[in-house]
């Protein structure tokens, strides 16, 4: 729990004074949550008097407590609210920065906040601000890495912000349907139906950025078209954001074929998990395979995510770290083996 002022620790403090006692209260948040939180993620200890925070523990995680209470006190001063999400994203953010010139706070509000009709998205870890950037600046894009790092989420924010401002005229989500795991021949329904598993988590981004009327109306314009990647066959599409999600399911030839179907003015974004791949042993992944033979050509960008830029509940990161040093553990072990 955060210290109160019975307590007194005979560490040297870090101490830091705030002008504004109602801006300290929500920093501090309510019954001291986010001070809570802070103290649990960096081993810190933190009193409060009056308008005064003291940070106790280890020299360095007591400094980069200090950055975060001043980013988010500023965050507050500029209006914007803090909340444990915002907290979290501070402390990843902090993270990346340690030895850069730039703050916190000027990621958190920065100009890659992505404005949709129903809400604004902000990057909350320095590689999204650095995606979002590219998402903004380059015909194609790569976001690779772990689940709850926002690759998919931030690529159709992107789009509909594009779409809205009127960058592009139409938008296109795809994704390879992949029986991972099931039969798709034996589940219930019409073909429609059957992929709408497989599509949900798209419907579920434009829900959120639009609306489910305003999806639904753009859907019967064909101003969005949310389809199987099998559907992008011989088409040339001009003037269009496309999105290719779970690329990591993709053949060679069917990248191959999704990425020769971009026409004049589209984008792309590509995302996808090469640690989740539910292709046949023999298969090489098409995504895997793009990104060794584009990185490096002009107006491509390859951003890779980790689990540091996890931004799903704090057990999804420490989920996604145990399994990569499972299999970095099962690797060695096999090359050992073969040895």
């Amino acid at each position: 729990m955060t210290s109160k002022t019975d307590k007194q620790p005979t560490a040297e403090a870090i101490s830091l004074s705030f002008e504004d006692n109602g801006l300290l209260v929500e920093l501090c948040g309510r019954h001291d949550a986010n001070l809570v939180h802070i103290e649990e993620r960096l081993g810190v200890q933190m009193i409060t008097r009056g308008n005064q925070i003291a940070i106790f523990g280890n020299k360095d995680q007591a400094e980069k407590a200090k950055v975060v209470l001043e980013d988010l006190y500023e965050l507050l001063s500029s209006g914007s609210s803090v909340s444990i999400a915002q907290v979290d994203a501070a402390l990843r953010v902090t993270d990346g920065l340690l030895h850069t010139n730039v703050r916190p706070a000027e990621v958190l509000k920065g100009k890659s906040v992505i404005q949709t009709p129903n809400k604004k998205i902000a990057p909350r870890s320095v590689t999204q601000q650095a995606y979002v950037d590219a998402l903004l600046k380059n015909d194609l894009v790569f976001g690779v890495g772990p689940a709850g790092t926002g690759k998919t989420y931030l690529a159709a924010a992107v789009a509909v912000h594009m779409l809205m401002s009127k960058q592009v005229k139409k938008i296109i989500l795809t994704r390879p349907v992949v029986e991972a795991g099931e039969n798709l021949g034996f589940l219930p329904g019409t073909l429609e139906e059957k992929i709408d598993p497989y599509l949900r988590p798209l419907f579920d981004a434009l829900y959120d950025f639009l609306g489910p009327e305003k999806t639904k109306e753009f859907m019967e314009k064909d101003i969005i078209e949310v389809a199987p990647l099998a559907y992008m066959r011989g088409r040339t599409i001009s003037h269009a954001y496309m999105l290719l999600d779970e690329a990591q399911n993709t053949t060679t030839t069917q990248m191959k074929m999704f990425l020769t179907r971009l026409g004049e003015g589209s984008r792309m974004a590509i995302t996808g998990d090469l640690s989740q791949v539910d292709l046949k042993k023999h298969m090489t992944s098409g995504l895997k395979q793009s990104v060794q033979v584009l990185e490096g050509l002009p107006n491509i960008e390859v951003m890779r995510f980790t689990e540091t830029d996890v931004v799903r509940h704090d057990l999804v990161s420490r989920i996604v770290q145990a399994y990569d040093q499972h299999e970095r553990q099962m690797q060695m072990k096999l090359e050992e083996e073969e040895y």
